[in-house]
Order: C-alpha cells, then sequence, then structure tokens
C-alpha cells in the first residue's frame, strides 16, 4: 500500500483529437473477402462475427449467440476462457507491479524458467511475448553457438510446409513463397528439405551448417505429424555432425498433444525449443529453452526483450503450470484425446466423400477434407462450431485442454449435421457431379 502522504494525481482534460486524413469511406474499399474494420491494417481476412465473452469451452458472440471454441485462440487458450485460477493470478499481480525492464531481476521470472527447466531437458530460458521472437532466439543461438571456432556455420536446416513466424527470418525458415512475396530478398540461412526425407536432409548437412529446425507436428502446414524414428534420426545426424537440434513447439507445447512438450513423445529431446502460445493461456508469452551448451554464446547483451519476462506475464505462465503441471491433468487430456479421436474416425467413416483423413495427435486434430478446407470451417461455423484452417486442405480441431466428455459429444454431433448437409451435396461416387 502506498502511504497516506501520497498525493492523489490530477489528470489534464485532453481534448478530443481532430478527424484526420482518413476515411473510413477509403477503408471500406478492402481486399475481396475482407471485412471493413475502421483504422485497422486489414492483414487478415476476419470473419463478420465477434465474441464479447467466454467461460471455458464456450464464447458468447456480441448477439448473444452461443460458440463451442474448437479453436482456442489457435491453441493458446489451453484453460478455456476466464479459468479462475488464471484470472485470479493476474488480478493479483496487476495490483502489484506490471513492468520493470529486464535491468532488475524479476522474481516471477526466476521462478517460471525454473519449472520449465525442471520439468523439460532445458537448463536455461529466454522469456519474450511471442512464437516469432522466441524462434528469433533460437535461429540466434543457434549461429552465436558456433560463431567462437566455426563461424561459418550459419545456415539452418528446415523442412516444407513449416510455419515458423511473420518475421523476416522465420519467414525464411518457413520458405513459402506465399508469405515471402513482396518483402524484398529472402534472409539467407536456411536450407529447405522435403517433409521427413532423411537421405536429402543428411545430403544437406556441410560445412556452413549450424543447425536442424523442425516441428514436430507441422500444424499450420496441415497437421503433419513427423513420424518418430524421423526426428530420432535427426538426433543421431545432430550428434554426429557437432549441429544442434530445435524443436519449434510453439503451437505442440503446454499439453496440446497429452505431454507437456511432444518431443517427449519421440524419445529425443532438442538442445533449443521455442515455446508460446499456451504457455500464457491467452497472455503474450513466449520462450527459447536450451541446454547449457548450447546457450554458451548467449551473454549479456546479445539478446533482449523490452517486455519480456514482466511481472505480469510471468503470473499468467506460472498459472498455466500450476494447472497443466497439476497432478492428473495430462492424464485427462490423453483421455480427452483418445475418445475425440475416435469419434472423428467414425464420422471419416460415414463421410467418405466430406472428410478423407483424420490426423494429429492429443488434442491438436486435423481433417482433411474432400470439399475445400474453408467450406468445411464455414459449415462448422454454421453450426456454432468455431475451427481453424491449415495447410493441406486441412481444418484444425483445437479445443482447450479442459475440454469435457459432454462438450466433446456435442462438437461431434455439430461436426457430424455439418458434414452430413455436405455430404448431400457432393457427387457420389459412380456418378457425375451436374454440369
Amino acid at each position: 500500500m502506498l502511504t497516506a502522504n501520497y498525493a492523489p494525481i490530477k489528470y489534464r482534460q485532453v481534448p478530443p483529437l481532430e478527424r484526420r486524413h482518413i476515411s473510413f469511406a477509403r477503408v471500406a474499399a478492402l481486399p475481396s473477402g475482407n471485412i471493413p474494420v475502421g483504422h485497422l491494417l486489414p492483414t487478415y481476412a476476419r470473419v463478420d462475427l465477434a465474441f464479447e465473452r467466454g467461460e471455458g469451452a464456450w464464447l458468447v458472440a456480441t448477439n448473444g449467440e452461443h460458440y463451442l471454441d474448437f479453436t482456442s485462440g489457435v491453441a493458446v487458450n489451453a484453460l478455456g476462457h476466464s479459468h479462475p485460477h488464471l484470472i485470479a493470478a493476474i488480478t493479483e499481480q496487476a495490483g502489484k507491479l506490471w513492468h520493470v525492464s529486464n535491468l532488475y531481476r524479476i522474481p516471477q521470472s526466476e521462478r517460471l524458467a525454473e519449472r520449465l527447466c525442471a520439468a523439460t531437458f532445458a537448463d536455461v530460458a529466454f522469456f519474450c511475448n511471442s512464437g516469432a521472437e522466441a524462434m528469433e532466439c533460437a535461429i540466434k543461438m543457434a549461429r552465436k553457438y558456433h560463431s567462437a571456432e566455426h563461424p561459418q556455420r550459419y545456415r539452418l536446416i528446415t523442412f516444407e510446409g513449416a510455419f515458423h513466424g511473420r518475421t523476416l527470418a522465420t519467414l525464411a525458415a518457413g520458405g513459402q513463397k506465399k508469405h515471402l512475396d513482396g518483402f524484398g530478398p529472402v534472409v539467407d540461412g536456411f536450407d529447405q528439405m522435403p517433409f521427413a526425407d532423411l537421405d536429402a536432409t543428411r545430403n544437406a548437412v556441410g560445412p556452413h551448417t549450424a543447425a536442424i529446425l523442425i516441428e514436430p507436428i507441422m500444424g499450420e502446414g496441415g497437421v503433419r505429424v513427423v513420424p518418430p524414428e524421423f526426428l530420432r534420426a535427426l538426433r543421431r545426424l545432430c550428434d554426429q555432425a557437432g549441429l544442434l537440434l530445435i524443436f519449434d513447439e510453439v503451437q505442440t507445447g503446454i499439453g496440446r498433444t497429452g505431454e507437456l512438450f511432444a518431443y517427449e513423445r519421440c524419445g529425443v529431446a532438442p538442445d533449443v525449443m521455442a515455446l508460446a502460445k499456451a504457455l500464457g493461456g491467452g497472455f503474450p508469452l513466449g520462450a527459447c529453452l536450451a541446454t547449457s551448451a548450447a546457450a554458451k554464446g548467449m551473454t549479456a547483451g546479445s539478446h533482449g526483450s523490452t517486455f519480456g519476462g514482466n511481472p505480469l506475464a510471468m503470473a499468467a505462465g506460472n498459472a498455466v503450470l500450476d494447472v497443466v503441471l497439476a497432478d492428473g491433468f495430462l492424464d485427462q487430456v490423453r483421455r480427452s484425446a483418445l475418445i475425440f479421436k475416435q469419434k472423428l474416425a467414425a464420422i471419416q467413416d460415414r463421410y467418405p466423400t466430406v472428410i478423407a483423413e483424420v490426423r494429429g495427435e492429443g488434442l491438436l486434430m486435423g481433417l482433411r477434407a474432400r470439399v475445400p478446407s474453408g467450406e468445411l470451417v464455414d459449415e462448422f461455423r454454421a453450426e456454432k462450431l468455431i475451427t481453424v484452417a491449415a495447410g493441406d486442405n486441412v481444418v484444425r480441431l483445437l479445443p482447450p485442454l479442459i475440454v469435457n466428455e459432454a462438450e466433446i459429444a456435442e462438437a461431434v454431433r455439430r461436426i457430424e449435421k455439418a458434414c452430413d448437409r455436405l455430404a448431400r451435396k457432393a457427387p457420389q461416387p459412380g456418378k457425375r457431379a451436374a454440369g
């Protein structure tokens, strides 16, 4: 509490700003498919739908309609909406201290780093605000690791279909033309290999190679599960060639696959790992974890973040771990995932003209569609079920980790209803489509 002598501040009244040259008439003339959003930069193809509150796996739109949320803010809201423990932790910290900068010790960040390292392969952690920032740290760390003795080693091997973020370096790592077009010369230092092609990867290792970077499950790339034996082979290759192995677990981390991290499923650990999304439960928070050996080049001044590791974000991260690391939580995630996957497989069997394949692990599931994936997303939304498209004509299903069996059953009912409607429109086997 502040002392009684602390005088209240008298705030100066600021007159409203005059309208400047930007007009909403101009903003309304946006590219096809974009919803007018006032003065927001139109970089998102938004759906004309807004929400005002949520609880658990449910969202309430501004028109009062209830939606079952199987997107979770794209794998962010791991504890669902308005989780009481997360609310309490953030509210308590907000009443104390929000931000001080990394010029000083932040006990909350030290505690979160200790807990993450105790639960993983890592010895050290760097906190930031997003997955792309976590990946930037990982890329810099790989280069810095070699800089003293092998400065020629700066290139990273990556894989087709990957998505690692929207910065210039992470876009180059992903290598997708649609994300790179128009932004000038592509950042050098990345060599892309075909998905899970060990021979190509082995042949790509050369005197300039610093590390191999991969997502254990390619979420944005179509929920493609990397075979565990391929990840084990990458570990052996890195050990033999003196390279770092980097896992991008931004989407898979913090329980999404039924394990705390997806790497636990394959029996090998990386040297460096990026995470974000679920780590803050909805509060912007990213982290780069590493072994002490991999991080040896990251000395004072080599990297930084103004907001990274602030007390408010750390309160969110520690609260998420309180829940996810509690006894039985991940067991329940695995049970829910098994039920969900079985029910999705049954839907695929009933509607083969709509669903070609069920993919994924844990509560990171994908439906490869025979109809355009955007059409399937729209049909699900018509049933008040929120999902999100991915590459390879896949629709991702990302319920919060706290989803219960009744909510899974309700989601399946809505999925089946949408698939039935689409199946009636689809050409039947042996029949030609009209026209």
